[in-house]
């Protein structure tokens, strides 16, 4: 059976703009090929893409979509987003559901300095809308599909509209399959190898210089989870990543320090639990126990919701399959 294709071209020809759709080298052709498993030929101006049909044809718009904004040099990050976007608005109902996303995405635009921040699927606009109406929102799912960094958006969200006084992070000491040893330093310098991903995020969001001057008022503070007992938090916004290696008296624990006119927010993997064989998750007994509770609200991404490089999303698909078929 013959593979279906579709052939087209970009006239009037600009091979500027040509240039700079395709990357060097033809990065950014590669890139849409592997992320939506098709394949493109090229010869000038004229494109043939092959592959399965509604891929072929997504591809094709992706092409398009793009060789219109090639007037400015089109980023990694640009073409991977883009790509996101598009097979979720693909994904959609019909044109009605796509452009009603689109008005609620400009309604919760958060108060950050990355103008460009905004919800890329539909599940991180309902993300967002929870953490913005619940008090407890949990966000569950594979790595890349910004359950973290959208936290992190909230939290400065909320401190940049006066809505808490301070910002507390927290995780698990819990180390990915390998033992780190004794870290030298005070507590800060301790958790820090912990927390990275808070931080980077922190720093992206508000900039370097404004974080550390929120860290000498305590305006950020770093709390290791195992230091949490027996606080009551008023005012602030807490995160909790990396919560499935939480036990359920942990997880328990956090969930009793909140006080008033505070959100707290905790983020997770199911499936990439470090805690020792046996030991329940407090993320997945949380999931069982609280799911159904007015006021704490529950959002899981799947695979489909991953916003880093286009192999995670396949990565991540991969190791789901095989984990089904090994059941």
């Amino acid at each position: 059976m013959k593979t279906p294709s579709i052939e087209f071209s970009f006239t009037p020809v600009d091979n500027r703009r040509l240039m700079t759709l395709c990357g060097s080298m033809d990065a950014n052709v590669r890139q849409i090929e592997a992320a939506l498993d098709v394949s493109i030929a090229r010869r000038g101006e004229k494109f043939s893409v092959s592959g399965e049909r509604d891929k072929i044809e997504l591809a094709a718009k992706v092409l398009n979509r793009f060789y219109a904004k090639a007037h400015n040099d089109l980023s990694v990050e640009e073409i991977q987003l883009g790509i996101v976007e598009m097979s979720h608005a693909r994904d959609s109902r019909d044109n009605k559901a796509a452009a009603a996303a689109e008005v609620v995405d400009e309604e919760i635009a958060l108060h950050t300095r990355r103008a460009d921040l905004r919800a890329r699927t539909d599940r991180q606009s309902q993300y967002i809308r929870q953490m913005q109406t619940h008090d407890i929102t949990f966000g569950v799912g594979p790595a890349g599909t910004g359950k973290t960094y959208l936290a992190v958006a909230c939290a400065v969200d909320a401190f940049e509209r006066d809505l808490v006084k301070r910002i507390v992070l927290t995780r698990p000491a819990v180390e990915a399959g390998e033992k780190l040893g004794f870290l030298p330093g005070d507590l800060s310098q301790k958790t820090d190898p912990y927390l990275r991903p808070l931080y980077d995020a922190l720093y992206d969001l508000l900039g370097f210089d404004k974080v550390n001057r929120m860290f000498e008022r305590q305006q950020i503070e770093v709390a290791p989870l195992a230091f949490m007992r027996g606080r009551t938090l008023n005012h602030s916004f807490i995160i909790l990543d990396e919560a499935q290696n939480t036990t359920p008296e942990q997880m328990k624990m956090f969930l009793t320090r909140i006080g008033f006119g505070t959100k707290a927010v905790i983020t997770g993997d199911v499936t990439q639990v470090d805690l020792k064989h046996g030991t329940t998750s407090g993320l997945i007994d949380a999931r069982n126990v609280l799911n159904g509770i007015r006021g704490i609200a529950f959002t899981i991404f799947q695979a489909n919701d991953v916003v880093r490089h286009p192999l995670v999303q396949s990565i991540v698909t991969a190791y789901e399959a095989h984990h089904r078929g090994n059941r």
